[in-house]
């Protein structure tokens, strides 16, 4: 079975590229460090790629591009073939990735995967509030049961948490949540979010969108699963952003809880089917058609 390890960067497709580009340097706080006709890279001040935005009809969210330990194409190409799903290698995807193969997922989102890649060059000091790195991506599908066996059984993620049967949460590492997935119909991106320091770096960030005129649509707040502190905003095609802090850890996989923080409602807190009225554990409820 594939073994995903870490989301490297998205592909989201935009239909005004320049636009784009200049919220995510601007305001988000990445570093553009390349650039083509049609096509742009950004990274995090860390070195990490993040983002990659094609210039597009309509925006959306085209492709999730992760990170294995070990990359046996060929075996990988067998094991996906004999689960029915048709992929291709792919050469020099994006800056630092000499090579990736690439299939679809049920909601028709292109997965690539990689295992060598060498950082990019960007600069430590950027403009905007500059996060430590993307940390999930979240999306509507219309069966998240159906979507989350796949990525379960074919890239090795685990389930963390539940809300009844139609938010799912999925981890390929330590993080609490690196896909999520939320019952809605036609199947689309809903949020992406990005990782920050701590609470006052949230703080900033706030104080950086307020600046900018850019409304926060939802928090601060501390949700129940994964127990991070977030607040979100739109970005230039009107897609929700995530500024996160402080999400839950499971540091051993055998013992099977989440490093225990004063704020978990269990001790210790295990993977558990959350109730809608116990989300979020503080602040605001969920604006109207959040979900």
């Amino acid at each position: 079975m594939v073994k995903v390890r870490r989301l490297s960067h998205v592909t989201l497709e935009t239909p005004d590229l320049e636009k784009s580009v200049d919220y995510y340097t601007q305001v988000n706080g990445l570093a553009l460090v390349a650039k083509e006709r049609g096509r742009a890279f950004l990274a995090t001040k860390t070195g990490l790629l993040a983002i990659e935005l094609e210039q597009g009809p309509k925006p959306r969210c085209r492709k999730l591009a992760f990170e294995l330990a070990a990359t046996d194409f060929v075996e990988i190409d067998r094991e996906l073939s004999r689960e029915g799903i048709a992929s291709q290698k792919r050469l020099e995807p994006a800056p630092g990735i000499p090579s990736a193969l690439s299939f679809l997922d049920p909601n028709g989102t292109s997965i690539e995967l990689f295992s060598k890649w060498n950082s990019v060059d960007a600069p430590r000091e950027v403009i905007g509030v500059g996060p430590l790195k993307l940390g999930h991506v979240a999306f509507f599908a219309p069966d998240p049961k159906v979507i989350s066996d796949f990525y379960r059984s074919i890239l090795g993620f685990r389930v963390s948490d539940w809300i009844d049967d139609f938010f799912v949460f999925m981890r390929c590492n330590s993080d609490h949540h690196t896909v999520n997935f939320l019952r809605g119909d036609p199947a689309r991106m809903h949020h992406i979010a990005f990782e920050l320091k701590d609470v006052s770096h949230i703080s900033n960030s706030c104080d950086l969108l307020a600046r900018r005129r850019i409304r926060i649509v939802w928090g601060p707040l501390r949700f129940g699963p994964g127990h991070n502190i977030a607040a979100f905003h739109r970005n230039q095609d009107d897609q929700l952003v995530e500024f996160y802090t402080e999400l839950d850890q499971i540091v051993d996989e055998e013992l099977g809880y989440f490093d225990p923080r004063p704020w978990h409602r269990d001790t210790p807190q295990r993977p558990r089917i959350w109730k809608p009225a116990e989300d979020p554990i503080w602040g605001p409820p969920p604006p109207e058609g959040f979900m």
